[in-house]
């Protein structure tokens, strides 16, 4: 969890993370872990969350910790703020231009993307900055109150200012912004939340933010008063959020810069993945998180790394995110024939309601679906017991549905190729982030979570010859633990665009550094964060004529370490030719005092849970690779620390299942995370 302000003195923290399907909680208690799952509530998530700390029901001041998808949500949904954007004159079209890229280059009949803010209401600015900082032409007063008054006229939500070079100097962006503050809107302004160069980029990331600031500060404002009725008297509730970078925030600070957010859920997987892997000795991780809407991976190599660049729902985004690549493959995700006849699973989910066939409601087959008809969920041991599947009416209307699309496959047939097709789109997501990025997945262990991730990784690990799979304990809800154990993050960058013949420019770097180091040190006194803070300084490199750059960690090698990442990201390198410093980056950082627990047993390998589980059975009847095999059935807090066992086999929990294929071996470590042999194949280790 995140340190806390000077002036709280909690005694409870709860991370909640809400998704898709189920909202999943983690908190200690008498020095264990626990774990609570609960469905989520899609008109409106903190009415789950809300449910959630009833059933905690605490009795002492919470610390709530909140990994959130509203951000996702709304530009997914496109049900943002009403969004004006203020730019320099003639550049008012640049979010709609944009690059030019055709996402899919043969497709004449391609829809692009509209931009978040219609053209009536783009304002251009006569001003101008040079590259270099000096202001050419500065607006007058009389145009900045004319601004406002058409601004008034038109009755935007919220309003994104972006100005050419204001990342060189921001003198007119402030002018601009003080002229606005008149109106009492949200204000997003390009050289706080992200003073870098590429127009386009920064632009579309500001605009981003302004899009679902009115959204974000409405619904973290409803959660804390609803938060705060649930509480007994005499009780409160602090509120803070997980960003995207991998680092928790306070609630202002997500309410002011939503953008930071956009993937607060899987950067808690990551961070999560991360932590437990390490209780193993695993260093080098593609960590899998499958949930009921769709799977999360990300490659960890030593060190969690966040990306400067990312797009989400087709627009690009510029704030520092973990390099986390999603698709559409889920538990909920839905199985259908195309106009040919071929069989499509996702991207399009059942989610929570109505859900999958055998949760009652739902009409349409989903993995989860298939999962059931191929044993590999057993009805009476989902969630602990808390909840039965209905595994009848899922063998119906899946025979009704094949009968109606005139399919000749048996239930357990069709559930096998939905398996096959989901296993592969996943497949591609793992080889994105590895084989892409210039890693052999060979020498990395698959960390797999979700509540659906132990039903797919081992074969997914199988297919990309990954020599281990390791399902962490809390593996339904490792993305809240993640949260719980993140630390305070704040990003910083600022792009400055130096050429390097030989010698790095020392002293005008510490300078740059220093300046971003003590607006860190302000920001973290301003919301009031005690702690020793640690700073992460990095550079943007790249070599002259190129338009793209890598991220190198700021040592004396800095040049060295950069020639040697560009060999191996592409191939190749120029041990000739000239280098520029692009943009200058520091990670700001308060260590959790929960960090403890990413280095804790958590007893048994499992959170306790709410409710005990049913009867104990013993074996059940699993399909793998089309064959039926007898399976035993091992709850997973019965198996023997360091004993090893043997697939085919399934081992059930809480929080999720995990599906052990023949020939395969397992073993529950002293750390609590459960380990699989995949190969007899052992590469070179990296961990």
């Amino acid at each position: 969890m995140a340190p806390t302000p000077h002036r709280i003195a909690p005694l409870l923290q709860v991370a909640i993370d809400t998704g898709g399907t189920f909202t999943d909680c983690v908190w200690t208690e008498r020095g264990q872990l626990r774990m609570l799952k609960v469905f989520s509530t899609a008109s409106d998530p903190s009415q789950a969350i809300i449910e959630a700390l009833r059933k905690i029901s605490p009795t002492t001041p919470v610390i709530l910790l909140h990994g959130t998808t509203v951000g996702t949500n709304t530009l997914l949904q496109r049900k943002g703020a009403r969004v004006a954007l203020v730019t320099t004159a003639g550049f008012e079209d640049a979010i709609e231009i944009g690059r030019q890229a055709r996402p899919r280059l043969y497709d004449l009949f391609f829809d692009r993307i509209e931009p978040l803010v219609p053209a009536d209401l783009r304002f251009g600015l006569n001003e101008r900055t040079a590259s270099d900082g000096e202001i050419l032409q500065a607006p007058s007063r009389p145009e900045l109150r004319s601004l406002a008054d058409e601004l008034r006229r038109k009755s935007p939500e919220a309003i994104a200012i972006s100005l050419l070079f204001s990342f060189a100097n921001p003198k007119t962006e402030k002018a601009v912004a003080g002229a606005l503050k008149m109106l009492g809107l949200p204000l997003s302004v390009s050289h706080h939340i992200l003073p870098e160069f590429r127009e386009y980029e920064r632009t579309s990331t500001v605009v981003v933010n302004a899009y679902l600031q009115p959204v974000m500060q409405h619904y973290l404002e409803s959660l804390e008063r609803g938060a705060r009725r649930s509480r007994r008297s005499g009780t409160q509730t602090r509120i803070f959020v997980m960003q995207s970078s991998g680092g928790i925030t306070s609630l202002g600070a997500a309410a002011r810069e939503p953008v930071r957010t956009v993937l607060s859920g899987p950067a808690g997987g990551a961070v999560g993945a991360a932590a437990m892997a390490r209780r193993s000795g695993f260093s080098s991780i593609i960590s899998f998180d499958m949930g009921g809407t769709s799977s999360d991976v990300a490659l960890v190599d030593r060190e969690i790394r966040a990306g400067s660049q990312a797009e989400i729902a087709g627009l690009p985004i510029g704030v520092p995110m973990l390099d986390i690549h999603t698709v559409g493959a889920g538990g909920g995700s839905i199985a259908r024939f195309d106009a040919a006849g071929a069989l499509r699973v996702g991207p399009e989910s059942a989610g929570a309601d109505p859900g999958p066939i055998c949760y009652g409601r739902g009409i349409q087959p989903t993995v989860t679906d298939a999962n059931l008809l191929l044993g590999r969920l057993q009805a009476q041991r989902f969630l602990g017991g808390d909840f039965t599947l209905d595994l009848e009416r899922t063998r119906r209307l899946v025979g009704e549905w094949l009968k109606r699309h005139s399919a000749r496959l048996s239930a357990e047939q069709f559930a096998a190729g939905v398996i096959r097709v989901v296993n592969s789109t996943m497949e591609k997501a793992i080889r994105v982030v590895s084989i892409e990025r210039g890693y052999d997945p060979r020498e990395f262990t698959l960390v797999a979570f979700g509540g659906a991730g132990g039903l797919h990784a081992c074969e997914l690990a199988a297919a990309l010859r990954i020599p281990r799979v390791m399902i962490p304990a809390l593996p339904g809800a490792l993305s809240a633990f993640g949260i719980l154990v993140s630390d305070v993050v704040k990003d910083y960058s600022r792009t400055v665009l130096w050429r390097v013949a030989a010698a790095l420019p020392k002293e005008r770097l510490e300078q740059e550094f220093r300046t971003l180091r003590r607006r860190a040190e302000a920001d973290f006194e301003d919301e009031d964060w005690s702690g020793a803070i640690t700073h992460q300084r990095s550079v943007d490199l790249r070599y002259q004529g190129q338009g793209y750059e890598l991220n190198i960690s700021f040592t004396r090698d800095l040049i060295r370490d950069f020639r040697r990442q560009h060999q191996r990201r592409y191939g190749y390198n120029y041990p000739e030719r000239g280098v520029e410093l692009v943009t200058l980056r520091l990670r700001s950082t308060i260590k959790s005092p929960q960090a403890r627990l990413a280095g804790s047993t958590t007893q048994g390998g499992n959170a306790v849970p709410s409710h005990p589980g049913p009867a104990k059975l013993d074996r059940a009847v699993v399909f793998f690779a089309g064959k039926k095999y007898p399976a035993p059935m091992h709850p997973r807090d019965s198996l023997q620390t360091g004993q090893p066992y043997s697939g085919p086999a399934i081992v059930t929990e809480y929080s999720a299942t995990t599906a052990v294929p023949p020939r395969m071996r397992f073993w529950l470590e002293r750390s609590g995370n459960l380990i699989i042999e995949t190969q007899p194949f052992t590469p070179k280790s990296r961990n």
